[in-house]
């Protein structure tokens, strides 16, 4: 193998041998769960849990740090849970993630609409209270949302203290602003102080991504638009095409290309 990379790459230098960060990043991980056979004992495998709203490839390369950091701090086995509450991120996710040693890859455990059971019942809650968290979380946007929520808070408020504080973190903060309302007023507790971390990078990453799909929407539109001024016609399937688009710059190049553009195929070619 190494002469193979030799002959491809025929340039050599000497690095640095030294790891340390000049400087540091921080890297967080949305939520660690460790699993020990009884309280006080040492945990036997830990859980890293991400939540992903859209796609990151920066993302994946920390993955790598946080299974590692936990392992080593924790001195267990470790495993990473992305949720992705919609399909294409999902499988985005799922791919392998190489590192280049033979032999070493990362292939995460990807939670999405196809593997997460829409949990509305109170039942069904007490029985799998971390389905149900989970539920909210891949669901929450969805029409069944409020049901999921009302199930899951009514569930995790039997949980240990510190349990139940995070889910219900985790639960409120999978909803839309004004379904999250409701729920608040039914636990009559006014506005809802969340204590985890993890709640609060999940609202403040949802509210981005609410931004970002706002702005891509606006720049879909101003394209076929630009389009109709000119009298060009946008069959019905590009125009899903350009709507369903969410990557700024991509739509920047398009609405550049449909001021001059002879037919709308012009515009979004590769």
């Amino acid at each position: 193998m190494f002469g193979a990379v030799a002959r491809e790459l025929p340039h050599v230098q000497v690095a640095d041998t030294s790891l340390t960060e000049i400087e540091p990043t921080e890297r967080t991980a949305d939520l660690v769960l460790l699993f020990s056979r009884s309280p006080g004992r040492a945990p036997r495998h830990a859980l890293v849990v991400e939540l992903q709203l859209a796609v990151d490839r920066e993302k994946k390369r920390s993955w790598w740090w946080y299974l590692v950091g936990v392992h080593t701090r924790h001195r267990c086995d470790v495993s990473l849970v992305v949720v992705a509450p919609s399909r294409a991120v999902a499988a985005w996710a799922a791919r392998p993630i190489e590192l280049g040693h033979p032999g070493v890859m990362l292939r995460p455990i990807v939670t999405g609409p196809d593997a997460v059971p829409v949990v509305e019942t109170e039942e069904e809650a007490a029985r799998a209270p971390e389905t149900v968290v989970l539920s909210a979380m891949v669901y929450g946007g969805t029409k069944a949302g409020e049901a999921i929520g009302r199930a899951a808070l009514a569930a995790v408020a039997n949980l240990d203290e510190e349990r139940a504080a995070l889910y219900t973190d985790v639960v409120l903060a999978a909803m839309p602003i004004a379904m999250r309302a409701t729920l608040e007023k039914l636990m009559a507790s006014g506005t809802y102080q969340y204590r985890s971390e993890f709640a609060k990078r999940y609202v403040a990453q949802g509210e981005a991504t609410g931004e970002a799909r706002g702005e891509a929407r606006g720049r879909a539109l101003a394209v076929l638009a630009v389009l109709a001024a000119r009298s060009v016609e946008v069959a019905p399937g590009l125009r899903e095409r350009v709507l369903a688009c969410d990557d700024v710059s991509t739509l920047d190049a398009w609405l550049a290309r449909a001021a001059n553009a002879k037919t709308a195929g012009e515009v979004v070619s590769e």
